[in-house]
């Protein structure tokens, strides 16, 4: 990993061809105004749509950037050693760039397509080569990308940045935009920040120095042996596009605010859906993985949750049999605070998973120092070339290396000399994520996802804000729509076993007024003789969005379906007493149902 504190300039792909241009000078000062910007824009998609595709798809250098480590470590050495400067020069543009842009040529519609064209791009075959968006990319670089329809977002790697700093860039990014508008309608209206740097349009261009601001395409030396990269790296992307799937559920019945009102951490509470899901549909609780944020050390990053324990496990099978509604509701209550225990933990540094990939990376650091063991390119003792590090969530065991080693001397004496705790199976099945998960998002961003980390596990990126739910599962050609359903269904049906429980509509728009209005329909009511009329309190009124949903998590299949019982029962309950309830002027006419806003 390498920072270029130098950088002035950014990188812009557009129809898999790269550019360049200044947008600071030697002071980190502005040169570009969003005029500037505009113009260069333009000129960058006029040069691209005149390239043929032919052409386009032979210099899409890009896509050698989503080839495992190896190869791509490979490639790069041949184009920094190879006698041509060319091509090792258009590296070092694009490797000390601020950021790349990546201007998308296509319109995807659905959040799903979205999604997708933002996590891994789009497989397009067109006279026999590759015309989709996938190749529009350089996954080494963080990446803006922007649609055609206006449809933005941004990819960026992990190893070098965790998903909350980008969370900030993109919130900053946001929130300035909305006051940049409002200073257009009063110009009095507050900034962010304090501008540093002066007005571009206002500068002296001769106090830039020395730049470049109009837009340079990199042409690249396409020799044999990068070409033939590119071509093996492309098909190998579109086999992995076409091997994972992405599916998105915008949940708009609650969200955090309800979720707080029924006693509930927002977050242990939306994990407790994902196990419950998945248990629904497969009758098992699977490895589950997510990310506690340890920013308070130095240099801190992540911890990993543990969701799965014994809390989770009693919770799931209550939900999920015909259980009284109190049972399941305590039981997701036990789960959930169970959950929270284990963040707080994780947050403080006291998890198990980083001590003990930090033992073993010390254990492996010690054979490669003895010689037992040829290092691979990533540092990892391995016989083939690994994908994931081994210890990190969804990676190989150690267990699964040795079975690849055992035939070799370097084999047997890393069988010798494991430790007994990381040749348990315990260790195996801890580093096989099969749902692996994260939070991250504020109102800044409508989706945040990422692909599965094993080849039979489902990864889900969510989003809990005020008043909804946003997630989006991937998976590799598993069932990803089907548990989106159920876990809307889940939803659903845990808000009416609440609602069931305390009779009462706890919802986010509930105002004081209509508060007030509820308590003065339960008192009871006098005639003028003094006889008192008790009515019936009714059980709420709920908002379109917060119909129950009819029939469960899993439809058809009765076993799971939560709280029909006691709906039917309190449906038989409220006919039978409905003639008894008198006439008030409350009840004259049709109440209509209040829209969350």
């Amino acid at each position: 990993m390498q920072t270029d504190e130098k950088a002035r300039h950014v990188v812009v792909m557009c129809r898999s061809q790269f550019y360049w241009f200044d947008v600071m000078d030697d002071n980190s000062d502005l040169i570009m105004s969003e005029k500037d910007l505009v113009h260069n824009l333009q000129a960058i998609m006029h040069d691209a749509m005149e390239t043929p595709i032919q052409e386009a798809a032979r210099s899409a250098v890009g896509v050698l950037s989503t080839e495992n480590r190896r190869v791509w470590a490979g490639m790069r050495d041949h184009i920094l050693n190879h006698e041509d400067n060319t091509n090792r020069e258009c590296l070092q543009i694009v490797d000390s760039a601020l950021f790349v842009l990546c201007l998308d040529d296509s319109s995807p519609e659905s959040l799903a397509e979205i999604s997708t064209n933002m996590l891994c791009g789009s497989s397009v075959i067109e006279k026999g080569v590759q015309v989709g968006t996938c190749t529009n990319r350089w996954y080494d670089k963080l990446q803006i990308i922007v649609c055609k329809n206006g449809a933005a977002g941004i990819n960026f790697e992990h190893t070098g940045v965790d998903g909350h700093t980008v969370l900030r860039f993109v919130s900053d990014v946001y929130t300035d935009t909305i006051l940049r508008f409002a200073k257009t309608i009063h110009g009095g209206s507050p900034s962010l920040w304090a501008s540093v740097s002066p007005d571009p349009a206002k500068r002296d261009p001769e106090s830039f120095g020395n730049v470049s601001t109009t837009p340079h395409k990199l042409e690249w030396t396409m020799v044999p042996e990068l070409s033939l990269g590119l071509r093996f790296a492309e098909t190998r992307l579109a086999d992995l596009i076409n091997q994972n799937e992405f599916q998105t559920l915008e949940f708009e019945g609650y969200g955090s605010n309800y979720i707080k009102t029924m006693g509930f951490s927002p977050d242990a509470y939306v994990q407790m859906a994902f196990q419950a899901s998945y248990y629904a549909l497969y009758g098992r609780v699977e490895c589950t993985y997510e990310p506690a944020m340890t920013k308070q050390f130095l240099h801190g990053r992540t911890e990993a949750i543990r969701t799965v324990s014994q809390e989770v496990v009693d919770f799931v099978r209550t939900f999920c049999e015909d259980a009284p509604a109190k049972a399941k509701i305590d039981a997701l209550k036990a789960a959930c605070e169970r959950h929270v225990q284990r963040t707080r933990q994780c947050s403080k540094g006291l998890g198990q998973d980083r001590h003990l990939y930090a033992l073993y990376c010390l254990w492996q650091r010690g054979i490669l120092d003895e010689g037992c063991a040829s290092p691979s390119v990533d540092g990892y003792v391995s016989g083939e070339e690994q994908e994931v590090p081994f210890g990190s969530p969804g990676g190989q065991s150690m267990i699964s290396e040795m079975s690849a080693t055992a035939s070799t001397g370097s084999g047997r004496a890393v069988a010798r000399d494991i430790p007994a705790i990381f040749a348990d199976s315990a260790w195996d099945k801890l580093n096989t994520t099969i749902i692996s998960t994260s939070n991250c998002g504020n109102p800044a961003l409508r989706m945040f996802g990422f692909g599965p980390v094993s080849a039979d596990g489902f990864g889900i990126g969510y989003i809990i804000k005020e008043d909804s739910i946003s997630v989006c599962v991937s998976s590799k050609h598993r069932q990803t729509k089907r548990f989106v359903d159920t876990l809307h269904s889940y939803m659903q049906d845990v808000r009416y076993l609440f609602k069931q429980l305390n009779r009462k509509v706890v919802s986010p728009s509930t105002t004081k007024a209509r508060e007030a209005e509820t308590r003065q329909a339960a008192a009871p009511l006098k005639t003028p003789k003094g006889k008192e009329i008790i009515t019936k309190m009714a059980s709420g009124t709920s908002s379109p969005s917060e119909s129950d949903g009819e029939g469960g998590m899993l439809g058809g299949y009765g076993y799971f379906d939560v709280g029909s019982l006691n709906k039917l029962l309190s449906e038989k309950e409220e006919e039978a007493t409905a003639g008894q309830q008198v006439t008030t002027r409350r009840s004259i006419g049709r109440k209509l149902p209040l829209a969350d806003y």
